[in-house]
C-alpha cells in the first residue's frame, strides 16, 4: 500500500503469541538449564512478587534525595506544557492534533481549520476525550491512532491500546455524529490490520483462528498472514480471503491506494524483516512488482520508485545500495527496466526520507548526519529551490496532502534550538508558523561533531553536547545500533535540563546498525557482522576518555531495546569502560529472544539461535549466556515495562537475576504499564526518565 512517505514503515512490532513458549528445537534442547523461565510468565503471581520485591528498594532508594523531585518535576513541565508545539496532520478541510497535558493525561483528539491553527490561540474541536471514555468504560485505555476514511473524512477506525501494549482495540467512530458506529467495524484486542476500501469495505488481517488446514492464521512472529475483504453489516466470520503469505513470513498483508484516477490494490508478504515480496492485485490476480526484495518501494500514479539496500545490477548497469530511481510503473511491470536516478549517495551523504506533494517530490539526505533538502519537480524532475528552511538544522517532512495540494507542514530542530514547525508549499517559501519554547539556558552549551576510529578502521561520527564552561566530567553516551534507524541533532528539552544544565556531558554515537549513511551502514552490521555495533561503540567510549572528556569512572551509557541489548553487551563485554549502565526494555537472552513475543520477525537483524553457526557468532554478544561472577561490573539500572507486548519483560527480570545470582548488585524498576516505550503517559514518563538521571547523578558523580 502506498505510504504518504516513500520509506517502508517499521514492522519492529509482533503480537505476544509466543509468550512462555519452551524450547523445542534441538539447538534449544542443548542449552543449560535455563532456572528462570518463570520470570517470562508476564503476569504470574509469583513474577510479579519478584517484581514489586525490586522495584520497591529501587524506588526507595532513588526517590528518596532532593534531586529528584526536581528532576521529575522538570521532565514533567516539559511534557506538559501547553507552550509546545501542536503537530498535526491534514484530513480534508480540518488540521488533526492528539493532545497529552495535565489537565489530559490520557489526551484529547481534536481538531482546528487551518486559518485557526495559523494564530496564537487555535480554537480547538475536541473529537474524543480519552480521559472520559476511559472512566466511562473502566478502562485504562491508551492512544494508538486512527485512521480517516478519505475523500469524505467523516468515517475514521480507532485503535486503543489497554495500558500501552501494541495490541489494540479497534472501533469504528463517526466524526459528523460524534459517536461510535452502531454495528461498525470492531475489532477485539489484537496486533491486527485494518485499511479503507470504500466506506462499506475494508481490509482486515487479524487472528482469524485455527484454519481448515490446521495452519494458524497468524506467522511464527505473531502477524497476521491472512487478509480478508470486509463488507459492513456482516460478521467478521463472512469476510472474504483475498490474499495469504506463509506461516514462516514475518507478516503479510493486503491495502487500497485511492489516489483519484491510479485506484489500485496491493499485497506484499514479509518474508523476514528487511525483505519483501510486493504485488498489485488487479481483476482477482496478483501481478509481481519485481524489485528487489530489500528494497523500499512506493507507487505513485504513473511511476515505481524503488531504493535497494543492496547493490542491484540492471543488464549492464549496477545500482549502489541507497540509490533512488524512478520507472515508469506499467513499463516495469512489462519488464522495461528503464532507470532514472534521483539520488545516487556517495561515502558522506544518504537518503533519509521522500515525500509526495501534488507536483514535487521531496528528498531529505544527510550528509555526515546533518539534513539537506532537495525538491524536484514530478516528471521532469527538475530541481528547484524551497528557501526559508534553516541550516544546521534536523529537517523533517511532517505532513503533505499529495492529492489535493503542494502544501507541506515541516520540523526543525537542532541539539540546542527548540523544535520550529515550518508551513508552505513545495518549491516555494517556507516560514515559522510554531516554535517551542527554551526549556534549558542553551547560549552557553556547545554541540560538535567528532569521529572515533573502530576496531576495523572505520570513522563513526558522534555528537558531544556540553555547556562550554565544562571541559570534562560526567558523561552519558547514548546509542542504538540496529535496524536501519538513524540518530540525528534534536532538541535536547528532557535531557538539556537533567543533565547538560547541571553540567554533564551528552553524546550521541552514530555506530553502525543505524541507516546514517545509508543501508550500508545497517546491512554490514547484521547477523555475522553484528560485532561492528558493539567495536563502534566501545571506540566511542574510549575516544571520549583518550580526548580528556571523562574518565571510565565517570562515563555513563544508556540505550533502550536494540540500544538496552547494547548495554548488556557493554556490561558483559567492556565493564572496563563504563561507571554507569542504564539498560532499558532490553533484548537480553539472545538464546530464546526468538521464542518470546515479537522475537521471532527479528532473526534477520540478529541471526537464528537455533542454527548452530549462526549461534556461534551470537553467542559471544548475548548478554544472559556472558554474565560472570567474578567480573567488576559497572552500577546498573535495568528498566522496563509489563505491558511491553513487544520485547518481553522477562529479558530484563532474567538478566537481572543472573546478576544477582552470581553475587552483583543491581537495580531494578519495571512499570506495571507502559508498553515498549516503558510509560502510558505523561506522568509516568517523567518519573522514569528522573529515575535515569538520578542513577546516573549518584554513580557517576556521588556528592
Amino acid at each position: 500500500m502506498q505510504h504518504e512517505s516513500g520509506r517502508a514503515e517499521a514492522r519492529d512490532v509482533a503480537p505476544d503469541a509466543a509468550e512462555g513458549t519452551p524450547m523445542t528445537t534441538d539447538a534449544a534442547n542443548s542449552a543449560p538449564e535455563d532456572p528462570y523461565l518463570w520470570l517470562e510468565d508476564v503476569t504470574g503471581d509469583d513474577a510479579l512478587e519478584w517484581v514489586r520485591a525490586h522495584n520497591e528498594p529501587t524506588v526507595s532508594a532513588l526517590t528518596s534525595g532532593s534531586r529528584f523531585p526536581v528532576l521529575e518535576a522538570e521532565a514533567l513541565e516539559v511534557l506538559d506544557t501547553d507552550d509546545r508545539i501542536p503537530y498535526v496532520r491534514r484530513r480534508g478541510d480540518h488540521l488533526y492534533n492528539f493532545w497529552r497535558d495535565a489537565a489530559n493525561p490520557k489526551g484529547l483528539w481534536r481538531r482546528t481549520t487551518l486559518e485557526s491553527y495559523l494564530t496564537d490561540a487555535p480554537e480547538w474541536d475536541v473529537v474524543i476525550d480519552v480521559d472520559a471514555l476511559a472512566a466511562a468504560e473502566d478502562e485504562n485505555w491508551v492512544w494508538s491512532g486512527a485512521t480517516v476514511l478519505r475523500p469524505e473524512y467523516r468515517h475514521a477506525l480507532v485503535s486503543l491500546s489497554r495500558g500501552g501494549a501494541d495490541a489494540t482495540v479497534v472501533r469504528e467512530f463517526d466524526l459528523e455524529t460524534r459517536s461510535w458506529v452502531e454495528d461498525g467495524f470492531v475489532l477485539p484486542e489484537n496486533k491486527s490490520s485494518i485499511g479503507w476500501i470504500d466506506q462499506d469495505t475494508v481490509y482486515v488481517g487479524t487472528d482469524f483462528g485455527e484454519q481448515p488446514d490446521g495452519t494458524s492464521s497468524l506467522t511464527t512472529s505473531g502477524y497476521p498472514r491472512i487478509t480478508k475483504r470486509w463488507t459492513r453489516g456482516t460478521p467478521l466470520s463472512e469476510a472474504v480471503e483475498v490474499y495469504a503469505g506463509e506461516v514462516d513470513d514475518v507478516s503479510a498483508g493486503a491495502g487500497y491506494d485511492n489516489t483519484p484516477g491510479y485506484e489500485r490494490h496491493f499485497a506484499s508478504r514479509s518474508t523476514d524483516f528487511f525483505n519483501a515480496l510486493r504485488y498489485e492485485l488487479r481483476d482477482g490476480e496478483l501481478i509481481h512488482i519485481d524489485v528487489p526484495t530489500d528494497a523500499h518501494s512506493a507507487v505513485r500514479w504513473d511511476w515505481l520508485f524503488v531504493m535497494p539496500r543492496s547493490e542491484w545490477v540492471i543488464g549492464d548497469q549496477s545500482y549502489a545500495a541507497g540509490t533512488l530511481m524512478v520507472f515508469e510503473y506499467e513499463e516495469f511491470l512489462a519488464g522495461g527496466r528503464v532507470a532514472t536516478v534521483l539520488f545516487a549517495p556517495d561515502a558522506h551523504t544518504s537518503l533519509s526520507d521522500y515525500s509526495f506533494t501534488r507536483s514535487h517530490l521531496i528528498l531529505t539526505t544527510l550528509r555526515d548526519v546533518q539534513t539537506e533538502v532537495s525538491t524536484l519537480v514530478m516528471g521532469t524532475w527538475e530541481e528547484i529551490a524551497t528557501t526559508g528552511l534553516p541550516e544546521l538544522a534536523t529537517i523533517s517532512v511532517l505532513d503533505t496532502d499529495p492529492d489535493d495540494s503542494d502544501e507541506v507542514f515541516w520540523s526543525a530542530s537542532s541539539f540546542t534550538t527548540p523544535p520550529s514547525l515550518l508551513y508552505g508549499d513545495s518549491g516555494g517559501a517556507v516560514e515559522v508558523i510554531k516554535q517551542s519554547p527554551a526549556f534549558f539556558d542553551a547560549d552557553d552549551v556547545v554541540a560538535e561533531q567528532r569521529f572515533a576510529t573502530s576496531d576495523d578502521g572505520t570513522a563513526i561520527p558522534y555528537f558531544v553536547v556540553r555547556r562550554s564552561d565544562v571541559q570534562s566530567g560526567p558523561t552519558l553516551l547514548y546509542g542504538y545500533g540496529g535496524f536501519e534507524n538513524s540518530l540525528t541533532p534534536g532538541y535536547m528539552a528532557v535531557a538539556g535540563r537533567g543533565w547538560v544544565s547541571r553540567g554533564g556531558i551528552y553524546v550521541i554515537a552514530n555506530i553502525r546498525g543505524g541507516g546514517e549513511y545509508g543501508p550500508s551502514w545497517h546491512t554490514q552490521a547484521q547477523k555475522s557482522g553484528r560485532h561492528k555495533v558493539y567495536e563502534d561503540f566501545s571506540s566511542v567510549a574510549r575516544a571520549l576518555v583518550s580526548e580528556g572528556l571523562t574518565t571510565p569512572e565517570q562515563l555513563g551509557a544508556q540505550g533502550g531495546s536494540n540500544g538496552g541489548l547494547l548495554m548488556g553487551v557493554m556490561l558483559t563485554r567492556y565493564p572496563e569502560l563504563f561507571g554507569a549502565l542504564v539498560c532499558q526494555v532490553p533484548l537480553i537472552d539472545m538464546r530464546r529472544y526468538h521464542l518470546l513475543l515479537a522475537g521471532a520477525s527479528w532473526m534477520a537483524e540478529y541471526g537464528d539461535p537455533d542454527d548452530p553457526e549462526q549461534w556461534a557468532y551470537m553467542e559471544p554478544f548475548s548478554p544472559y549466556q556472558n554474565v560472570q561472577r567474578d567480573v567488576d561490573y559497572p552500577h546498573i539500572l535495568v528498566t522496563t515495562s509489563t505491558r511491553d507486548d513487544r520485547v518481553h519483560p522477562g529479558h530484563a527480570r532474567k538478566l537481572v537475576a543472573r546478576l544477582e545470582e552470581l553475587g552483583h548488585e543491581v537495580a531494578y524498576y519495571e512499570n506495571i504499564e507502559g508498553g515498549h516505550g516503558g510509560a502510558a503517559d505523561n506522568k509516568q514518563a517523567a518519573f522514569k526518565s528522573a529515575l535515569a538521571y538520578e542513577f546516573l547523578w549518584r554513580t557517576l558523580a556521588p556528592e
